[in-house]
């Protein structure tokens, strides 16, 4: 399934409007108001996996909490994702009231995973790397090689160390190194 054309400027919109609105609504200590446009749309009710970013006004990470699981609709691993990314991302402390206008929320949508048998078919820019080995596992979203200048070795040594795992990790018979791609997008 290709989300790319799925997803509609009017459901990415509700998608970052309900993720700010998350975070507000739990920063006053109320019931987050939703839009009621959700109904219309059986994209934001699909099972599928989401990252929720949140950088500063100096473009730097401030949270970052994903499910690589399709197991609610969007829309709620998007609201669940946007708590944790702002409260619950130990990098961090939790997000205070005054911080939230300057905040900047990116939503990345995940395709579903597949096992990728020939780490040279990795295109740095498109796929997302998901490796598991030995009880350890890492997640890298497609922009971040792009944004830390990454070429293909790099990526793949930094999907090992992001899992706990030595450089080279991945070519291990025990190792299962998954791709996937994902729609990107965020205010602005």
């Amino acid at each position: 399934m290709d989300m790319e054309f799925l997803l509609s400027a009017e459901e990415k919109k509700i998608l970052l409007h309900d993720a700010r609105e998350t975070m507000s609504a739990e920063l006053e200590k109320r019931k987050p108001v939703y839009s009621d446009l959700i109904k219309s749309s059986s994209n934001l009710n699909e099972p599928c996996g989401a990252f929720v970013s949140l950088h500063d006004e100096n473009r730097q990470l401030r949270g970052c909490i994903g499910s690589m699981a399709a197991r609610l609709p969007l829309i709620q691993t998007v609201r669940a994702m946007a708590k944790e990314a702002a409260f619950g991302d130990p990098r961090f402390p939790p997000l205070k009231k005054e911080e939230l206008p300057r905040c900047h929320i990116e939503i990345s949508v995940l395709s579903p995973m597949i096992p990728c048998p020939d780490p040279r078919q990795v295109k740095v820019g498109v796929h997302g790397l998901y490796l598991k080995r030995g009880g350890r596992s890492g997640v890298l979203l497609p922009q971040v090689p792009v944004e830390q200048g990454w070429d293909l070795k790099q990526y793949l040594d930094y999907i090992c160390i992001k899992a706990g795992l030595p450089p080279l990790s991945y070519k291990e018979p025990d190792a299962e190194l998954l791709t996937f791609t994902a729609v990107v997008f965020s205010e602005e």
